[in-house]
This record gives structure tokens, C-alpha cells and sequence, in this order.
């Protein structure tokens, strides 16, 4: 019974080291611009305030103040069912 205890410690552990890790924010990327409200949960680059801590950590689709690196000029033209992408975090979503 002892020993089932030890494994499931060292499983939590591992999980939650592994998740520490993966909240880092994302590389900084000069040739691209942060687009925010276009990320799929979990799969932002970072963050801008509540909700979020840093990359793969948003909890909604399209969550206005999650980003993801995209190319130069090109944010403001992506689509998502919630609308465009802003240069700026969105409010509301």
C-alpha cells in the first residue's frame, strides 16, 4: 500500500513539474506580430492578463486576452467565429 502511495506522489510531481514548464511564455519572434483572440484553448503563446498565465494555458477558444504569434500585418485578418484577430487584447471575450 506504501509503495502505491510512492507512485502516486512521483505521478503528481512529474505532472505538475511538466506543466511548469510548459507555462513559460513562448521565444520572442521579431518577425511576427502577438495576435490575440485568435488561439484555440490551450494553444496561446501567452498572455495578457486573468485567465491566462502564460503559453497553452488559456482556457477558451478565441479568449480576447490570450495571444498567438502570427505573421507581420497579417492579424487583423484572420477570421474566428468570435471575429477578427486584434493587435490588442479584447475586452469581453
Amino acid at each position: 500500500m506504501k509503495t502505491l502511495g510512492k507512485v502516486a506522489a512521483a505521478a503528481v510531481f512529474a505532472s505538475l513539474t511538466a506543466a511548469a514548464a510548459h507555462a513559460g511564455p513562448v521565444k520572442p519572434q521579431p518577425n511576427k506580430d502577438k495576435c490575440y483572440g485568435i488561439s484555440l484553448a490551450g494553444k496561446n503563446d501567452c498572455a495578457a492578463g486573468a485567465g491566462t498565465s502564460c503559453a497553452g494555458t488559456s482556457k477558451r477558444n478565441y479568449q480576447g486576452n490570450a495571444w498567438k504569434y502570427v505573421a507581420k500585418g497579417t492579424c487583423t485578418s484572420i477570421k474566428t467565429p468570435k471575429g477578427n484577430g486584434s493587435l490588442t487584447p479584447i475586452k469581453g471575450r
